[in-house]
């Protein structure tokens, strides 16, 4: 089996896991993901939710006013 396979298989078992422990706990979740950096800089972002679609909007709003309030008050 070919690394990347492998690969996506951890990642796909991993979000399945996931999924699992959180599913009929929350309304809505979003969890975010990114691989470490390529040699370039580049990474690889990921977003799955589940649940309402405009709850999982109003989550990331909010948790990017939270984010936004952090940054201005350590500057």
């Amino acid at each position: 089996m070919s690394k990347a396979i492998f690969k996506m298989q951890s990642k796909n078992a991993a979000l399945s896991k996931v999924k699992k422990e959180l599913n009929g706990r929350y309304a809505c979740y979003v969890l975010i993901t990114c691989s470490d950096p390529s040699g370039d800089g580049k990474m690889e972002v990921e977003m799955n939710y589940e649940g309402d679609e405009m709850l999982a909007a109003f989550l990331l709003e909010n948790a990017g006013q939270v984010f936004d309030q952090k940054l201005s008050s350590s500057k």
